[in-house]
């Protein structure tokens, strides 16, 4: 049971980890107090919102001054919200492969994903890893409307969906300069991340939502802004009185947080998130019983996340066998944690890697995120490719590196989970690399 807590809720086992005597108890600890990662000082030196605005902007002026006066841009130009963009993946997968808080590390992953943010789109690099620190990570057991809130204001989050270049038509910059609404906000925050669909909302309800968060934009040269990089921009507001939802909201900043407190609050959002939080630690296809069972306590509540999370534990369905396909980016962190690199090999490349399997840290290619079901991952050339990174990685082993041997790692990564078939197959393989890629290719690994 110990094993099974560590992998369905956490991210894997590590080498000398011992079973929790409670699990349970163990993992419902795990919720108490503030993010450990953030407490530790593990981000320290990692770049605020502002930081990565100004980044972005000054990899904009290089750019246009390298084109003016002709030098080339490729082999001459490493702009700096690349760079903080590779720190920031290296601390967060650092830590990752580290943490004995696994479970509070895939609720920041997994409300992360449900307020998705790609670095392809929008200019982002620098800012996705900071929205984490300052809009995920602080809320992750707090209340979901205050996650809500930090999330939608993130600079991130507005130049991924264009915020930041909505303009109310009838405000002074729109009658200025002619320019429109941008609704990709407006409707991301009601479809995807609050109400869903279900709630029934109409077209005119997102075009009113997309009017009453214009304004809220990103810091420039013009000075202002918060740590994140946040700046309300009055004259892009649209003034006047707006409709959501029937509910009337009056005008300026605090409109938008008022209607967003209002949908985050609303019954079929907590239906929503009790469903994918039940899809993500469950099963692809949840019992209804579940569903409601979490969003009851989200509720009661009001929206307490750590409530709703500890929830999950107290579920029969939680402790019943594996069946969950990792994603790439779980089955990539679970593999290392279960066999970390010898120390005088070369760090891993995580941004290489889960490119190569499909799941690019950061680069969903929808806002609606990285799916959570085995249909989506489990394709035959999706295997293979796992199979095959599994068989490069497992040559770091090859020889006996570290004094490592296979039974050591099967052990460390599943426990009283392995199957008598993986270990016959093991004890039969031709070579050491062969027998560890046995481990991570097996199908208990591939699960959670």
């Amino acid at each position: 049971m110990a094993a099974l807590a560590e992998i369905r809720f956490g991210l894997g086992l590590t080498p000398g980890q011992t079973g929790d005597s409670d699990p349970k108890g163990a993992l419902k600890a795990q919720l108490e107090g503030p993010d450990p990662a953030l407490a530790s000082g593990a981000f320290t030196n990692l770049p605020r919102g502002i930081d990565g605005v100004d980044a972005l902007r000054d990899d904009a002026m290089t750019r246009k001054a390298m084109l003016a006066d002709g030098t080339p841009l490729k082999g001459n130009f490493k702009p700096k919200s690349r760079l903080m963009y590779e720190a920031d993946v290296a601390a967060q997968m650092g830590w990752a492969t580290t943490t004995t808080a696994g479970f509070r590390e895939r609720l920041v992953w997994f409300w992360t994903n449900h307020f998705t943010v790609s670095v392809y789109q929008g200019q982002t690099a620098a800012l996705v890893g900071p929205m984490i620190r300052e809009a995920i990570r602080p809320h992750v057991t707090g209340n979901f409307t205050d996650m809500v809130l930090a999330a939608e204001r993130h600079p991130a989050m507005l130049r991924y969906l264009a915020n930041d270049v909505s303009v109310g038509p009838d405000s002074p910059a729109g009658r200025r300069s002619h320019r429109g609404l941008n609704e990709n906000l407006g409707r991301e925050c009601m479809e995807l991340h609050t109400v869903g669909l279900q709630a029934g909302y109409s077209q005119a309800d997102v075009t009113s939502m997309a009017k009453i968060l214009t304004g809220w934009s990103v810091a420039g040269t013009d000075g202002g802004g918060d740590d994140t990089g946040f700046k309300y921009r009055p004259f892009a507001h649209e003034p006047g009185p707006q409709t959501v939802m029937g509910n009337r909201y009056e005008g300026g900043e605090q409109a938008g947080i008022d209607a967003l407190t209002y949908l985050s609050k609303h019954p079929t959002t907590y239906q929503l998130i009790a469903a994918k939080l039940a899809t993500h630690f469950i099963a692809d296809n949840p019992p209804p019983h579940t569903v409601n069972h979490i969003a009851t306590v989200l509720s009661e509540t009001g929206g307490d996340l750590g409530a709703a999370s500890a929830s999950l534990l107290d579920l029969a369905e939680a402790w019943a066998p594996l069946t969950k396909l990792k994603t790439p980016l779980e089955y990539v962190i679970s593999t290392v944690r279960a066999a970390p690199p010898p120390p005088a090999q070369p760090a891993m490349n995580y941004i290489g890697v889960t490119t190569q399997l499909g799941q690019p840290i950061w680069g969903a290619p929808l806002p609606n995120g990285w799916p959570d079901v085995a249909a989506n991952w489990n394709g035959s050339d999706a295997l293979m490719t796992r199979i095959n990174w599994a068989y490069g990685y497992a040559a770091r082993f090859e020889g006996g590196a570290n004094g490592v041997q296979p039974a050591d790692i099967a052990a460390n990564s599943l426990g009283p989970l392995l199957k008598p078939a993986t270990a016959s197959a093991m004890a039969l393989a031709g070579s050491r690399r062969e027998a560890v890629t046995l481990v991570f290719a097996s199908p208990e690994f591939q699960r959670r």
